[in-house]
């Protein structure tokens, strides 16, 4: 069963799932520290590069099936223009000022 994008547990993620969502790039950089990282399948991958063309220029989407470690895990069908739909799994870093200074997906 779906969780509603707005009734995800922590704040940055919920932002962080509907900023990909709208397709709002510019939400979206406002959530992440300005030194964010992040991986894709266990592998550091470089984060303009890989939002752009896993994200924003493929319309990426996410429907979250479940969260856990208090929202900053989660578990999402993930569709975008070149993948198609995939089970993904996600995590999250998020520093006291709830900006997201890391996140690691991949295939789940």
């Amino acid at each position: 069963m779906t969780i509603q994008t707005a009734r995800l547990s922590d704040p940055a993620v919920r932002a962080f799932v509907a900023a990909v969502n709208a397709h709002d790039l510019e939400g979206f950089r406002a959530l992440l520290t300005p030194d964010a990282t992040m991986a894709d399948d266990g592998a550091d991958r470089d984060l303009d590069d890989w939002i752009d063309r896993e994200i924003f220029s493929t319309h990426g989407h996410m429907e979250v099936d479940n969260e856990s470690n208090g929202g900053r895990s989660l578990i999402a069908r993930y569709s975008n223009d070149t993948w198609g739909e995939m089970r993904t799994r996600w995590d999250f870093v998020v520093e006291g000022d709830g900006h997201i200074s890391r996140f690691e997906t991949g295939q789940a």
